[in-house]
């Protein structure tokens, strides 16, 4: 088993932002600036690595794999939860 430091590199510093994002969407209840397009890429992107993980080379380095796509997931489903709707804040009229 041969585990490299790079990807490691590569899955942790993209984890350590998906969990920003999901509580920023989850409070502000705002997707605005937001893409399912792109979460979707990045989410078949998980997916992906995560299959090559299961056949062809298993290591620990595969929670990485599905930790990030868990975010991206949820990070999804709040934006289809949320679309459309505006901070009440915004809608209240302030200035």
């Amino acid at each position: 088993m041969q585990m490299s430091i790079f990807e490691i590199g590569m899955l942790a510093g993209f984890g350590v932002s998906w969990p920003f994002a999901v509580w920023k969407t989850y409070t502000s209840k705002s997707v605005g600036g937001k893409s399912a397009v792109f979460l979707w890429c990045v989410l078949l992107g998980y997916i992906s690595g995560t299959l090559h993980k299961v056949f062809y080379s298993l290591d620990p380095v595969i929670a990485l794999y599905v930790f990030n796509g868990l975010m991206v997931a949820a990070d999804l489903a709040l934006y289809y939860r949320y679309r459309g709707r505006e901070p009440e804040a915004a809608s209240a009229g302030g200035g």
